[in-house]
């Protein structure tokens, strides 16, 4: 959450910045801001409410010359969207400029703190009392800015990533991340600091990811060094990016979240590459190879998640235990280490998360490490904190994920979960790997048919609330689905096994209400046409997703979805499809920002 990006060297910084920003957008749009050091040695701060658009609009006729500036896009946490609210914030002498991402947890004594001693605050964020106390520690110990900022940084409980300027300072940037993710840049005599490195890609391959309690010093006189709180200096180990540009650009559709769904082919196909074989009998994962044993051994294996990435985690959940006959629990890792867990140095904790950086998944990761257990990390981007957290662990890839709702993750997520209960079985299932090696081309077949399926959603466009039901493998599908049409169009919807519907929520049926229903071919194919027929005695309207040829459930439902057949372990591969058709055709519909939606970031880095 909250876009960091900044620049020194030898370019006009506010082009950069600003074009690091729009890439960032997705991790936060309720305001953005910029500040500059000026040839003369000022730093001038300029900031907007809403969109990194409305800040470029402000900032039009004003001064935008400078080499070093710093900045920001935000997702509000402490104080409300505003422009004084926004980021960068200025220490009361106006020498320091700073943005901040994460939740500074003791802001409020440190602010009263920094009042008795004189300071005023313009804003309410936890931002501000970290500027003031890292200028307060500086002119009370009378010490360097790194100084200040490691001695501050030691005074605070919580998460940030941090880039900060000083006007004294005009080509240097120092950068500091606990819990929060942070990237560096180098280039020919310039560096680039950013939350992310699609903001950098375009100016630089070459970075080096921060560690927590690192802090790195960015000068063109001096060059890049990192350092410890303790002052302890680091020797960075830096990767070369595997990113294109052409992978952050919507390349002719309307929104990058269509984009995402119609590359589903693609990317199942390079997840797949190079771990699976066409004859069926081998699953080529490093991760399972060299830690089979392990696995195989496992008391149990417990999954932990948030959001779209706990619904892949309960399929992976039924697939792991169906194959492999090992034990696994499903976990919110935003509840599970508040509610002292138990957890035993021969479990297995598997983290999923697209972004590798989401702060409850990672805080989970800690707990599990600290009690013993192996951690295998499954994420999307390669370098990111959970990746290197973990003991091991597999990478979907998925290529960057721009659009908020995720969906190409999702499919990706699945797909590792899969290879992984078939490298663990015994025998494998070679029936189910050749299937897989089919998926691509019958998720094409599904994309041929979005004409219909945006139809349909012409008609659902004013419904008020939705259901959806799954069983069995199904139902996680059905509980995504809903999640989707949630994030989007801003609509009621709930997911449920469609076993629980007469359990209670059989009560919001009525005459008209959408009831959406994976009915694929399954080993409960029977019980989900009992559901529908209790559905359809109380006038619900059904739309069912079924697999191609289907008489049974056709006969019953007002509307159908038909995917190709599958194997059964496969079925959410293919039913999740339609479901992401069209929760976007009917945000689309009501002219919403789909890639954008309101008070939701991609990557969520506070807890």
């Amino acid at each position: 959450m909250c876009g960091i990006v900044g620049y020194t060297g030898h370019r006009c910084a506010c082009p950069i910045l600003i074009n690091g920003l729009k890439r960032l957008e997705y991790r936060g749009y309720d305001s953005a801001g910029v500040a500059l050091i000026n040839p003369c040695g000022e730093i001038n701060i300029y900031k907007a409410k809403g969109k990194v658009a409305e800040l470029e609009c402000f900032m039009q006729n004003k001064p935008k010359e400078g080499c070093t500036g710093i900045a920001h896009t935000r997702w509000a946490t402490h104080g409300e969207p505003n422009k004084v609210n926004a980021h960068p914030h200025y220490s009361s002498s106006e020498r320091i400029a700073l943005i901040h991402n994460g939740i500074i947890e003791n802001y409020s004594p440190l602010r009263e703190m920094l009042i008795q001693n004189g300071y005023e605050f313009k804003s309410t964020t936890d931002t501000e009392v970290l500027v003031q106390l890292i200028e307060f520690v500086r002119e009370s110990e009378v010490c360097d800015l790194l100084t200040a900022i490691r001695v501050a940084l030691g005074s605070v409980v919580g998460s940030y990533a941090i880039a900060i300027i000083e006007r004294d300072n005009p080509g240097t940037i120092i950068a500091a991340r606990k819990s929060s993710p942070l990237v560096v840049g180098v280039g020919d005599g310039e560096f680039f600091i950013a939350s992310d490195a699609s903001a950098i890609i375009e100016y630089t391959s070459s970075v080096t990811y921060l560690n927590d309690e690192e802090v790195a010093v960015m000068s063109l006189e001096d060059g890049l060094k990192v350092v410890n709180l303790l002052n302890q200096e680091l020797i960075p180990a830096f990767i070369k990016l595997d990113l294109t540009l052409s992978q952050l650009e919507k390349s002719g559709y309307e929104h990058f979240m269509l984009k995402e769904i119609f590359e589903q082919p693609k990317t199942i196909f390079d997840c797949t590459r190079g771990r699976i074989n066409v004859e069926g009998n081998n699953i080529a994962l490093s991760g399972i190879i060299d830690n089979r044993e392990r696995f195989l051994n496992a008391r149990r294996i417990i999954i932990v998640a948030c959001g779209t990435s706990w619904h892949s985690a309960l399929i992976g959940e039924h697939i792991l235990e169906s194959l492999c006959r090992i034990p696994v629990e499903v976990e919110y890792a935003s509840e599970f280490r508040y509610r002292n867990p138990v957890i035993y140095p021969d479990d297995i904790v598997i983290a999923i998360s697209q972004s590798g950086e989401t702060a409850d998944t990672l805080a989970a990761v800690e707990l599990a490490k600290s009690c013993g257990a192996f951690v295998y990390g499954i994420c999307n981007a390669v370098g990111s904190s959970i990746s290197r957290a973990a003991h091991s662990g597999s990478y979907i890839h998925v290529g960057p994920e721009i659009g908020v709702a995720s969906t190409k993750a999702f499919t990706g997520q699945i797909t590792v979960l899969i290879m992984m209960a078939l490298a663990l079985a015994d025998p494998i299932r070679g029936d189910v790997v050749r299937e897989l090696n089919k998926i691509p081309g019958k998720i094409e077949e599904i994309l041929r048919t979005k004409d219909s399926i945006c139809e349909l959603a012409n008609s659902l466009t004013d419904a008020k609330g939705f259901i959806y039901l799954g069983r069995g493998i199904n139902y996680p599908v059905a509980l995504e689905g809903a999640l989707k049409l949630k994030e989007i169009t801003y609509t009621h919807a709930e997911g449920y096994p469609a076993a629980e519907m007469k359990h209670g929520p059989i009560a919001l049926v009525e005459e008209g209400v959408p009831v959406i229903v994976i009915a694929t071919d399954s080993s409960v194919y029977d019980k989900v046409i009992s559901n529908i027929q209790e559905i359809k005695a109380r006038r619900g309207r059904v739309i069912a997703v079924v697999t191609r040829g289907d008489t049974q459930v056709v006969s019953l439902a007002d509307s159908v979805i038909e995917v190709p057949p599958t194997i059964e372990y496969l079925n959410p591969l293919l039913s999740v499809i339609p479901l992401q058709l069209l929760a976007y055709h009917i945000a689309v519909n009501k002219g919403l920002d789909v890639d954008q939606p309101r008070n939701l970031a991609k990557s969520v880095t506070v807890e």
